[in-house]
């Protein structure tokens, strides 16, 4: 998803951080910290293509040139990305995981951004630009490096050759080194109004698109994730009584970090409703009431585990199982403990 030949954002919400970041930014090392959900890759595709677009500064990014074609064919020889594969999977631009000899490797995408990764893109950095123009690398998540990754990019960071740029992002700048934060100009993504995302997700045809921004935790790009799987408002407003009444079939087909994110939605909603306030991500009628809280502190505490373990080897099916199974212990141990009438 990059700037078309109208010069716009493919999320409209973007078009003016666009602009401002191309007026004010200066840094030849931006940290993009945005939200997960509200286009903080999109925005940094955009702000990349912008840089190495070659139509007049006060046109860019054009989306018509021959250095935004390569950008929409993903093929830019002055562009550098630095993503996972498990990304490059999930935004199609990786048909599937490979080995070394091409063959369809039975590992996972990784999920990490190698050192390797990092130092061939040092070295390419060093290299002459294809265009004449300016190079960029675009590394995102920032998170996914580990600290040897990170510290073999610290030199880069703090002085690029010629004109490179480098574009980091993240969702947050706490989970990154100090020693690259502090070689980084921080640049805040605020995500859009809920009034703009509800009229972006109608548009991309959404049925009942404010419930399920708020299914969604308020990130648009989720929300329409949901949508294509085939979750909408009616489903997941029925998802609580499902869970109490220990059915999984509710989750068939689903990833099991977003049947994780689920749970805790819901285990959040039913502390807030047992202390007196609104569920944020259901509809106060959907969530059962009466949950016990010291077995609600505790299912929060396993699902904060288990999202935490996510990549793990899990049997799948029976990690949901358990779950949902101690979800049911969190209202059957409040009946059990109140007190008889007579």
């Amino acid at each position: 998803m990059v700037v078309g030949t109208d010069g716009r954002m493919p999320l409209p919400w973007l078009d003016v951080p666009l602009r401002d970041a191309l007026q004010h930014q200066r840094a030849h090392a931006l940290l993009v910290h945005a939200a997960q959900g509200v286009g903080g890759l999109e925005f940094m595709l955009g702000l990349a293509q912008a840089w190495l677009c070659e139509a007049p500064p006060a046109q860019r990014p054009c989306g018509r040139c021959a250095s935004c074609g390569l950008l929409h064919a993903r093929s830019h020889p002055d562009l550098q990305l630095l993503v996972p594969d498990a990304l490059r999977v999930e935004r199609g631009w990786l048909a599937a995981a490979q080995d070394e000899e091409g063959m369809k490797s039975k590992r996972k995408p990784s999920r990490q951004i190698r050192i390797d990764d990092v130092r061939a893109a040092i070295d390419w950095v060093a290299r002459s630009s294809s265009r004449a123009h300016a190079k960029v690398v675009l590394l995102y998540p920032a998170e996914a490096m580990n600290t040897q990754s990170a510290n073999a990019l610290l030199k880069t960071l703090e002085e690029p050759p010629g004109d490179e740029r480098l574009l980091l992002g993240t969702t947050d700048p706490a989970l990154l080194l100090p020693t690259v934060r502090s070689r980084c100009q921080l640049l805040p993504l605020q995500g859009p109004t809920p009034q703009q995302a509800a009229a972006w997700l109608a548009a991309q045809g959404v049925a009942d698109p404010v419930e399920l921004l708020a299914a969604a935790g308020g990130r648009p790009l989720l929300a329409r994730s949901m949508a294509a799987m085939g979750i909408d408002a009616r489903s997941w407003q029925a998802l609580p009584r499902a869970v109490l009444a220990g059915s999984t079939s509710t989750f068939a087909g689903w990833p099991i970090a977003m049947v994780i994110d689920a749970l805790a939605k819901l285990c959040h909603d039913a502390m807030r409703l047992g202390a007196g306030g609104q569920p944020l991500y259901f509809a106060a009628r959907a969530v059962p009431a009466g949950a016990d809280a010291a077995a609600l502190n505790e299912w929060a505490r396993t699902l904060s585990r288990s999202a935490a373990q996510a990549e793990h080897p899990w049997n799948e099916a029976l990690l949901v199982e358990a779950l949902v199974a101690q979800a049911r212990l969190s209202w059957q141990d409040a009946t059990t403990a109140a007190p008889s009438s007579r």
